[in-house]
């Protein structure tokens, strides 16, 4: 069980990230500053250094803390479906991401919008990123037999992707071809753009509807898909 020392702690890091989720909601991506943050708690900007060095070991904290939260849920709602069901669990994982980003806007400008002024991310990039794109490729892996027929090959190949995603794919699924991770990337991407739309507020004067509308774009993405 935690020491005191270690509660206060964790707790004083949990609301640096509370309030910087806050400033960017508010003020944008650059909003973010560790001065910022400590001037709404009350703090020095030496106290909130001792939690944080640099304001990019913040964002990276925050990026990784919020796509993880993001992958376990679309992991959880996925696997809610049977193992069998190819159409199912695409449909549960892009609903489940629109659900959690309706729920968490902030955490979805974060992950999926502007890049904040001046970030660098590290090299060895997010592993929650890895992770959510290696379960699309896992989806549409599933679905590659029956989808396979209704696919343009569009001449992919594995050298249009990046190394560590060619890696990955050929350790977790040899006979995948290239098509199929091409494949994924516009699966996601059908996924992704109402979202993002609905999020930044772009839909509000075009419907009152805007579940309907992604209901029905997700039902011609697994008829596109040849799957039931």
């Amino acid at each position: 069980m935690p020491n005191r020392r270690a509660r206060l702690r964790a707790e004083t890091s949990a609301e640096i990230k509370t309030i910087a989720l806050k400033l960017m909601a508010t003020g944008g991506p650059d909003a973010i500053s560790l001065r910022a943050i400590a001037r709404e708690m009350g703090m020095t900007a030496n106290a909130i250094y001792g939690y944080y060095a640099t304001r990019d070991d913040l964002i990276t904290t925050l990026i990784n803390d919020v796509y993880a939260d993001l992958v376990q849920r679309l992991e959880a709602a996925r696997d809610a479906r049977p193992a069998g069901d190819a159409a199912g669990r695409i449909v549960a994982w892009a609903e489940g991401l629109r659900t959690w980003s309706l729920a968490n806007p902030e955490g979805f400008r974060l992950v999926y919008g502007d890049p904040v002024p001046g970030y660098q991310p590290p090299e060895e990039g997010v592993e929650a990123e890895r992770r959510a794109c290696a379960a699309l490729v896992s989806l549409v892996a599933d679905a590659w037999p029956k989808a396979a027929r209704r696919q343009s090959h569009g001449g992919h190949e594995w050298s249009d992707f990046d190394p560590h995603v060619v890696e990955t794919v050929r350790a977790e699924h040899p006979d995948l071809p290239p098509a199929a991770v091409a494949l994924s990337l516009r699966v996601w991407g059908r996924m992704h753009g109402l979202v993002a739309l609905e999020v930044y507020g772009h839909l509000r004067g075009q419907t009152r509807e805007p579940g309907k509308v992604y209901r029905a774009e997700l039902a011609d993405l697994i008829s596109s898909l040849d799957l039931a």
